[in-house]
């Protein structure tokens, strides 16, 4: 008959073979999920503008931000990264892009946000194109499944602006 070897490698090879459908047709079935998070982001105040020594302007801010990121979640997701960030355009680039918070995401109870902050990380500017300038603050998310290929997304709202003088 067969050596244990030769067993032990075709109970091996079906086993790999198995566990590879399973994941093929499990990463299949998210593409069936359109996900349609509600999300909402104000900007309360801006707790300072101001020019640094070397010429750059930054700026502190309180954001408010009401997010349900719940339809995110699938059987198959393992945990969902979201931040906020911050995007204008300059003489110098067609998009800056400066992230103000990030979270990680690990059940859909706690996708649910509702919270007032500010920002966590700075928002400096290389130059001096901040003051008066419109900008979008975008929430950006990238879901990790659990086997598959990572997908994201992101809500865009418009219609902010930086202050005119510096505080």
């Amino acid at each position: 008959m067969h050596s244990f070897g030769y067993r032990a490698n075709a109970l091996l090879t079906l086993a790999v073979t198995v566990l590879a459908i399973m994941c093929a047709v499990a990463s299949f079935s998210d593409t069936f999920n359109h996900p349609q998070p509600s999300v909402d982001i104000k900007v309360v105040s801006f707790n300072g503008f101001f020019k640094s020594k070397d010429g750059n302007e930054g700026v502190r801010l309180k954001l408010k931000v009401a997010a349900d990121l719940q339809s995110l979640f699938t059987w198959n997701t393992k945990q969902v990264f979201a931040f906020v960030a911050a995007e204008y355009e300059s003489p110098e680039n067609a998009l800056n892009q400066i992230s103000l918070w990030d979270v990680i995401i690990q059940s859909p109870e706690d996708a649910v946000i509702r919270a007032t902050f500010r920002n966590k990380y700075a928002l400096f500017d290389q130059g001096s194109n901040l003051r008066g300038k419109k900008f979008n603050l975008t929430l950006h998310w990238h879901v990790m499944p659990k086997t598959g290929m990572m997908f994201t997304g992101k809500r865009v709202l418009t219609g902010f602006q930086f202050p005119q003088e510096y505080i």
